[in-house]
């Protein structure tokens, strides 16, 4: 029990290690930047940030904005997918009516004058 709480504070320290010098590098690329914000500088606060809300025991939002593209392509994919089947069946019919007319028997009645 003693292991799994010595390995869990090793892991806090670690990452408050991780966090402040996430902080520190963004604090130091913001103070050298000025007024404009490096993509470096972002990735470090997203990172940051990240690394605070893990230690808080908040989980990451969903990237919902990605569910809704993937859901929307999927949907696209489909409809695709459900166009090109009808057609297929559609030709296949034809083609069928197509054979059937050209064996099909036509019987004509003949009338013998008996």
């Amino acid at each position: 029990m003693f292991a799994r709480k010595n390995r869990a504070e090793k892991t806090a320290d670690e990452a408050w290690e991780h966090l402040s010098h996430a902080w520190s590098a963004a604090g130091e690329s913001a103070g050298r930047a000025g007024e404009r914000v490096s993509s470096v500088t972002d990735e470090a606060l997203a990172r940051a940030g990240a690394a605070a809300d893990a230690l808080a025991g908040r989980r990451p939002a969903r990237p919902w904005g990605l569910i809704a593209i993937v859901a929307l392509a999927g949907l696209a994919a489909g409809w695709a997918v459900a166009s090109a089947a009808r057609a297929a069946l559609e030709r296949q019919a034809e083609e069928e009516e197509a054979e059937l007319a050209e064996t099909a028997v036509v019987v004509t009645p003949t009338y013998d004058d008996h």
